[in-house]
């Protein structure tokens, strides 16, 4: 029960921003235009700013890290695959079934995910949660809009997946701050503490964004909520549970493992939500998911806290 507690009072702060930002929305004072504009305020400016300076810390020795990209990748394209006997078992309509190649795999490991690991296992663990991130959204804008596309039309728009993927700026900050390690570039300090003004800020930004969203969102009729449940104790749970007892019999070293369970356990996350308004999925289901995951991760994250420590 103490290291339960101990866990939950280490990201309690986390969720405190949270609170604040639904009390905010409640009171009227903050509306959905300040989710968009703190969202790319993040994708834009701050998270690009955090990637590279936790990148900068890596070894130059970038080869150490593919088993954590390997794990991380063979997670998310299994979670993916798992899509299609769930779906055949319970019957589910096909909308339903192209949600989910976004639902079940694609938690918020950048805005929450990052914050989390970095609250609970210091800086130095960043670097890692940096590559973490990236997987996950490099599959998300191929293999899982791909699958989603597949199954709207009898064609892939390569190029669009492509595009999405080539502008996307957390993915092209990884890239940059990989080079600037390989080549071993010397970042003149002015511009490492702009990096690092940036980097500092976007924690609270994201996660009083996240507390706006949820305040905006309505409760629905209940029965509508069963999918959600569901979805949410499969995705953070069940799967994530699944992939630690595979890990855990693995060599990867323990802050990786640690980092990458965790990760796989966060709640679905707003850009996930962003593409089912994009791509016309249930976008009402991936909203109430995102409200229900993110409060239910307030006991969840704790508890694989506890469970790895």
């Amino acid at each position: 029960m103490d290291a339960f507690l101990t866990a939950f009072e280490t990201v309690l702060p986390l969720f405190l921003v949270i609170f604040i930002g639904l009390l905010f929305s409640k009171s009227g004072a903050a509306n959905l235009h300040w989710v968009e504009i703190l969202n790319k305020y993040a994708l834009w400016i701050g998270f690009p700013a955090l990637v590279i300076v936790s990148l900068m810390q890596l070894q130059s020795e970038l080869g150490v890290y593919l088993p954590l990209i390997v794990a991380n990748s063979a997670y998310i394209i299994g979670t993916i695959l798992l899509v299609f006997p769930i779906t055949w078992i319970f019957r589910l309509p096909l909308k339903l079934k192209q949600s989910l190649f976004l639902i079940l795999p694609f938690g918020n490991v950048a805005y929450l995910g990052i914050p989390v690991l970095e609250n609970a296992y210091g800086e130095e663990i960043l670097p890692v949660a940096a590559i973490i991130a990236a997987v996950y959204v490099f599959w998300m804008l191929t293999l899982g809009l791909m699958l989603v596309e597949l199954h709207k039309t009898d064609s892939v728009h390569a190029g669009k997946l492509v595009k999405n993927l080539l502008k996307n700026p957390l993915l092209l900050s990884v890239f940059v701050g990989i080079a600037l390690v390989y080549f071993d570039v010397a970042v003149p300090v002015f511009a490492e503490k702009t990096l690092m003004f940036f980097s500092q800020s976007v924690t609270g930004v994201v996660l009083f964004s996240l507390g706006i969203f949820l305040g905006m969102q309505k409760r629905g009729n209940p029965r509508e909520w069963v999918y959600v449940i569901a979805f949410s104790f499969t995705a953070m749970i069940l799967l994530p549970a699944l992939f630690y007892f595979i890990l855990r019999n693995t060599s990867m070293p323990s802050d990786e493992l640690h980092a990458t369970v965790l990760e796989a356990a966060m709640p679905l996350g707003l850009t996930p939500y962003a593409l089912s308004v994009q791509y016309n999925l249930d976008s009402k289901l991936f909203a109430r998911t995102v409200v229900f995951a993110t409060l239910a991760s307030v006991l969840i994250l704790p508890l694989w806290l506890t469970i790895l420590s």
